[in-house]
């Protein structure tokens, strides 16, 4: 009677230890010491190395300049924002002339009177020269002594001072008055080259002191990248080396497209998917981002640096992949991005 229940237990006890054995031997011949190691096998092939640097920079004009008035004063319009491209002789806006008329007139006023201190002077002049003269003949029949003739000729020397210090004056006041006419007319900031505006530091109603610079405009023909290459692997760093922008450029774009697409485009859903398809060539490369959301308007997204939308946060990633992509381009629903990449 007690062998039937000792013979059941030793039946459960071998049905639980067997799988565990059989198991235990699958694990060590798949994944364990007793396990087939993988090899790779690769043909070899000869080909040319050429070194490749990767590091991190700026993108940096050679030229900018810097438009400002040459006096303190208002801005009282400005007719250009960052990124508007500008022609040589272009108005970019113009200062307020504040006090500026009122001292031109002050000044025309002050030459006036210079002008007229000028003819008061060449009239004496020419007084105590007709006096010294005639003096002189006086002195030549022995009527007059000779301290009056020369009190006369001092009286001419003083006449003659008088007279070139009067032509002073008014060559100062000349001088003043045209600067202040240069300054009214100096009340239009114009772009000096062709290029893109890359700095507004000011905006209508501003006060601006003389030299402060009210816009940057800089020459897109003179952009190079500063970079910074790690000491250890800039051994071979070298001339004529190719500069490529390929990958720095689509890996930004594709993470903006694709937090779109999963933020945006399917609202942090789980069971939605975002679809990713990227062809390349000889010539470019093409990347096509499609999500499963009710898609936008891209016309309707402002630029981030436009003066209204400068704190906005969002816009960005979209502004982003149209700077870093040679092309962009969406479907009517506004649901899918393809993207385009030049290899030169």
């Amino acid at each position: 009677m007690n062998k039937l229940p000792l013979q059941g237990r030793t039946l459960a006890l071998l049905a639980v230890i067997i799988p565990l054995l059989v198991l235990f031997i699958y694990v060590g011949l798949r994944s364990g010491p007793l396990a087939p190691v993988a090899v790779t096998v690769s043909s070899v092939e000869s080909r040319a190395i050429t070194p490749a640097l990767f590091g991190i920079g700026t993108v940096e004009a050679r030229y900018t300049y810097k438009i400002g008035p040459t006096f303190a004063g208002r801005v009282k319009r400005l007719e250009v924002h960052v990124g508007d491209q500008v022609k040589a002789g272009q108005v970019l806006g113009e200062m307020e002339p504040v006090d500026l008329d009122d001292r031109v007139r002050s000044q025309e006023s002050a030459f006036k009177r210079a002008e007229a201190a000028l003819r008061e002077a060449k009239a004496r002049q020419a007084y105590a020269q007709t006096q010294a003269r005639r003096y002189e003949q006086l002195l030549a029949v022995r009527f007059i002594s000779e301290e009056i003739v020369t009190t006369k000729q001092q009286e001419l020397q003083i006449a003659d001072a008088a007279l070139s210090a009067a032509r002073e004056d008014i060559a100062r006041a000349r001088s003043d008055r045209e600067g202040l006419v240069a300054q009214r007319s100096n009340l239009r900031l114009i772009a000096p080259v062709d290029g893109v505006v890359a700095v507004r530091d000011a905006d209508p109603g501003t006060t601006i002191v003389a030299g402060e610079a009210v816009v940057e405009v800089i020459d897109p023909k003179s952009l190079w990248i500063n970079v910074r290459f790690d000491q250890i692997s800039a051994a071979g760093l070298a001339g004529g080396l190719p500069a490529r922008r390929a990958r720095f450029n689509l890996r930004v774009a594709l993470c903006e497209a694709l937090a779109n697409a999963i933020v945006y485009g399917n609202a942090l859903d789980p069971l939605k998917w975002v679809e990713i398809e990227v062809t390349a060539d000889d010539d470019q490369f093409a990347v096509r981002v499609v999500d499963q959301g009710s898609g936008f308007n891209p016309e309707g997204v402002p630029e981030p640096v436009l003066p209204d939308d400068i704190e906005s946060v969002s816009g960005r990633g979209l502004f982003l992949i149209r700077r870093l992509m040679d092309a962009v381009s969406f479907n009517d629903q506004g649901n899918a991005i393809c993207m385009v990449l030049r290899r030169a």
